[in-house]
């Protein structure tokens, strides 16, 4: 990792990062190793890869903890926390205003339209994550049958992500003690200069894990995760509604491995069946403005705190009761995040040289490849397939130009998303209205 990358560098790239982040995770994950590893040449290839491995293991939003993660390797703690933070704060801002929209006005013609255009841009995004995520990580057949193997079982078998993670690190570092020249891809005479054998750039204190340290970054965490919730339970009732999303959510927190669709799954089955705060299409409605908002997709959940308290006001009014209710949903969902990367980050670098520990990591890296095509193909179906069941030609003929112009003629991120969805607005808003 480099050594001489100005913080307040750093903070634009988060900050910047932030506004255009579209695509949820897997869109979010191309955007960042574009940056970070080819253009900005901040982290190595494997350094990164590493990380995002071990991201994909917690509980939580992948995506935001990668960002924590190399925020925290170039600028140590405080690096971690502003890019976290900058990472989800502008759809912090936005999710609010257009859950009060939602909430307050339905459906606008105007934004659904925009909305619209935008889904084709994250396809190609998407798509273009797989192709670069895949061309770096498999090097070759058995690396190949994994990402295979990993595909097959999440979207066609339904295995469980964390199954699927399990069995590929624990073939990776068998096949890194039994059959090496096929998992552990990256030998030390291969490192490029500058680098370790791991393919990263050392870094000056190296994140050295102390336990002084551990105990005071879990206990800060614990703190600020419960404080918010307790005093709003002694002011409105333990009882209230504020305390239910504050229980809810941090449980979704902490027990849904497999990134922001296993949430998805355990957050609308909770909050339409259990609870009865929203309706089923309020739910797909809310999936609908996170997945065409920038920031992670699990911002879904802020909409789903702020429609539940918007209803349930505990004498506040509605628009104050929901703004509650979406902020402490996004406190509770992503504080943890930041508790488990800055804890554990010194330990998995601490880590970084055990090559059968690099066999294991190969191979999940591999499988991830296989688990974000399964995310590129769900999403894609979504965005291509119009409500009437049919094909969106629009859909699919802004995608294969936003993907062909990106993969071939090196458009730019952003002016694909703008234009794609001034392009839905048009076609939407004016050619179909």
């Amino acid at each position: 990792m480099r050594q001489d990358i100005p913080f307040r560098e750093a903070f634009r790239y988060w900050l910047k990062l932030g506004f255009i982040s579209f695509g949820g995770p897997a869109g979010q994950i191309a955007m960042m190793h574009k940056d970070i590893v080819e253009k900005k040449k901040w982290v190595s290839d494997n350094h990164f890869l590493q990380a995002l491995n071990f991201c994909m293991l917690l509980p939580g939003p992948e995506a935001q903890q990668l960002a924590v993660y190399i925020g925290w390797l170039m600028h140590r703690t405080w690096g971690g926390i502003v890019a976290g933070t900058l990472f989800v704060l502008p759809s912090v801002f936005i999710l609010w205003g257009l859950s009060w929209m939602y909430a307050s006005f339905g459906n606008i013609p105007a934004v659904s339209a925009l909305f619209y255009g935008l889904k084709p841009a994250v396809v190609a995004i998407v798509a273009e994550a797989v192709i670069r995520i895949g061309r770096k990580s498999i090097k070759n057949e058995a690396l190949a049958a994994l990402a295979a193997s990993a595909f097959i079982g999440i979207y066609i078998l339904d295995v469980p992500f964390p199954v699927i993670v399990f069995a590929a690190g624990t073939i990776g570092y068998l096949g890194g003690v039994y059959s090496p020249k096929w998992f552990v891809v990256l030998k030390p005479r291969q490192a490029p200069e500058g680098q370790d054998a791991q393919g990263g750039y050392p870094a000056a204190d190296a994140g050295r894990p102390r336990w002084p340290r551990a105990f005071k970054v879990t206990g800060v965490c614990l703190t600020m995760w419960a404080l918010p919730v307790a005093v709003l339970g002694a002011w409105f009732g333990w009882d209230s509604i504020f305390v239910d999303i504050g229980v809810l959510f941090s449980k979704a927190a902490v027990v849904t491995f497999g990134g922001a669709y296993a949430v998805l799954s355990y957050v609308g089955q909770q909050a339409v069946e259990h609870y009865g705060w929203i309706r089923q299409e309020q739910m797909m409605d809310g999936l609908a403005l996170a997945e065409t908002t920038p920031g992670p997709l699990i911002m879904v959940n802020q909409f789903v705190g702020y429609v539940a308290a918007y209803n349930n006001t505990c004498g506040l009014t509605p628009g104050v009761a929901g703004a509650v209710g979406g902020l402490l949903t996004t406190w509770v969902t992503f504080l943890p995040s930041f508790l488990f990367v800055l804890l554990l980050a010194p330990f998995i670098e601490r880590l970084r040289g055990n090559a059968r520990l690099g066999a294991a990591l190969s191979a999940i890296t591999a499988a991830v490849v296989g688990v974000v095509l399964n995310l590129g193909v769900n999403f894609t179906r979504h965005a291509v397939v119009s409500d009437a069941g049919g094909l969106d030609l629009f859909a699919v003929a802004a995608a294969a130009a936003a993907f062909l112009g990106m993969q071939f003629l090196k458009w730019p991120m952003l002016p694909v998303i703008a234009g794609s969805a001034c392009a839905g607005y048009l076609w939407k808003a004016v050619l179909l209205m």
